[in-house]
């Protein structure tokens, strides 16, 4: 079991920088997969990024090059830096992890966190 809590969502403007972060609780962090997830009012919710537990990532093609996500295992964190924000990347952010198994499903979702992209 692991709980995950968002923080960093706000308003910037379009071009701006926004760095999301996501605390874990637990012991087994270090085996879990984590991402971050989006969710715009009407739309589905979205992987935009992730990051295995040996440290691969992979990205939305909408984000690459522009986000970074990041973890430090010894202080169960999990990072997005977002630069160069754009109005399409507003939306509630979520912090997830996945056990250490086959597929893409998440088993546990922090609250989230907004952001606002707009000048």
């Amino acid at each position: 079991q692991v709980q995950l809590v968002e923080s960093g969502g706000g308003l910037v403007q379009p071009g701006g920088s926004l760095r999301l972060s996501c605390a874990a609780s637990g012991s087994m962090f270090r085996v879990y997969s984590m991402g971050w997830l989006r969710q715009a009012p009407g739309m589905q919710r979205e992987l935009v990024a992730g990051i295995s537990n040996g440290g691969s990532t992979n990205y939305a093609d909408s984000v690459k090059g522009r986000f970074t996500i990041s973890r430090d295992n010894a202080k169960k964190m999990v990072y997005l830096q977002m630069n160069s924000l754009k109005p399409e990347d507003a939306g509630v952010y979520y912090c997830a992890a996945k056990r250490p198994r086959p597929g893409p499903v998440y088993d546990y979702w922090g609250q989230g966190t907004q952001v606002t992209v707009s000048s």
